[in-house]
């Protein structure tokens, strides 16, 4: 799987580099479609969308939805650890990602993405300010998340998430 997300496309690769964890709707419970989403290819705005549903179930605290659209052998990686199916990352990150979510505002500042055949990329920059467990937070994010699709939708196959301390107020 690893190299057919590789060939999906060698731009993709590139453009990974340049990710961020958000939202478009950080205060609100549905996905909404934010202007940076308005740029990609029309082919890859539904994956877009089943990536903007992931963050409002965390936002909700909808874990069951949230879980639904992670692919059975969906590999996360954040904070330098991986989890390596959908079932590890229920078990050690989905309790604490939602908690986060619904405690931190995020915004998406610019987003990228593509879809080839089945597979697709959305590569998000973004912006988290709030505080969580007692610590303020203000950070740059990025988060690159590939895409199957499948019978009824797509489903995410792998997520990275990286974040940096924010210099700007």
């Amino acid at each position: 799987m690893v190299v057919q997300m590789i060939a999906l496309s060698a731009r993709a690769a590139v453009i990974g580099l340049f990710l961020a964890l958000g939202s478009p709707a950080a205060a609100g419970d549905e996905a909404v479609a934010s202007p940076a989403a308005e740029a990609l290819p029309a082919a890859a705005r539904a994956a877009a969308e089943t990536v903007d549903s992931f963050h409002a179930a965390l936002r909700r605290g909808d874990k069951v939805a949230a879980l639904a659209l992670l692919a059975d052998d969906a590999l996360i990686f954040e904070e330098g650890r991986a989890e390596r199916s959908k079932s590890e990352y229920a078990f050690y990150h989905l309790a604490a990602d939602s908690e986060y979510s619904k405690a931190v505002a995020a915004v998406v500042t610019r987003r990228r993405g593509d879809c080839a055949g089945d597979f697709a990329w959305i590569a998000t920059e973004g912006r988290a300010r709030g505080a969580f467990h007692g610590a303020d937070v203000n950070s740059v994010t990025d988060e690159t998340m590939v895409l199957r699709r499948v019978a009824g939708g797509w489903r995410i196959v792998h997520i990275h998430w990286s974040s940096a301390q924010s210099s700007v107020e």
